[in-house]
């Protein structure tokens, strides 16, 4: 990949949500809230930033509009349902809102879920195995997010349990997290088909990826006190982490190598 000042975008904007997130446990009330406003904010422009590098303008607007849009009306159907996730509700510090859903939500969907799908197809080279698997990681990510995110009392649930151990988080969340992000896996498919383009180096997701894996087990387990959620993200985003690590040792080409379609 030519770094022109262009293709350097996401690897800025990588390194500073990485910084963000550094910061994050040294915060606390509204300057915490600011954080986990600028690491949403950052995630979601590292990804449609590389989105816009790697497969042009027209694949980073429909990355947008499938990832974020989808979620912006699951979260708004959720909160006032309880479907498909739960009973759960914000707690309005976020910034401005939707039908009491804030904005900065569905571009955390976009954020969190582009990583993912890109580790994805590094492993799984056949969709078939691509959606579920990206549905799997994206699960394993909000085995971390959730807990952070009521523990900062960013939203709190109407009924936590059953749930896992050591958590406030009930199943049913990881259930509609799972489907949600199949529907979302399986729109991105058709959208690599309809905007077929060489493909390009995956670098940035996947250093994110690594990053929040193995950074975020490491935040919960010595810094934010979630020694549970340490557990539980590491092996639910391990799914994708593990096989990612052995494709990038097998092939040889680290984290230079190309997507397989």
């Amino acid at each position: 990949m030519t770094w022109s000042a262009g293709a350097a975008v996401p690897a800025v904007a990588a390194a500073l949500l990485i910084l963000a997130q550094i910061t994050y446990p040294l915060t606390a009330g509204s300057a915490r809230d600011g954080v986990i406003a600028a690491i949403v904010v950052l995630s979601a422009l590292t990804a449609l930033a590389h989105a816009w590098v790697t497969r042009g303008p027209r694949y980073a607007a429909g990355l947008l509009v499938i990832v974020s849009g989808i979620g912006l009306v699951a979260e708004i159907v959720g909160t006032a349902t309880g479907f498909p996730f739960g009973c759960y509700h914000y707690a309005h510090r976020l910034g401005p809102e939707l039908a009491d859903v804030p904005l900065l939500v569905p571009l955390a969907w976009t954020g969190g879920l582009y990583p993912v799908w890109i580790a994805a197809g590094l492993v799984c080279s056949r969709s078939r195995l691509r959606i579920p698997l990206t549905a799997l990681g994206a699960v394993g990510w909000d085995l971390f997010l959730d807990p952070q995110m009521v523990a900062a009392g960013q939203w709190s649930w109407c009924a936590p349990r059953p749930g896992p151990p050591g958590t406030d988080i009930p199943y049913t969340n990881y259930l509609g997290w799972f489907a949600v992000a199949l529907l979302m896996a399986a729109l991105l498919t058709l959208l690599d088909r309809v905007l077929a383009r060489p493909a390009a180096s995956p670098t940035v997701p996947v250093l994110v990826l690594l990053w929040t894996w193995l950074g975020s087990a490491l935040a919960h387990a010595v810094f934010l006190g979630l020694p549970a959620s340490a557990g539980y993200g590491f092996l639910g985003l391990g799914i994708v982490g593990i096989p990612l690590l052995w494709t990038l040792v097998r092939t040889r080409h680290g984290i230079s190598a190309t997507v397989r379609r």
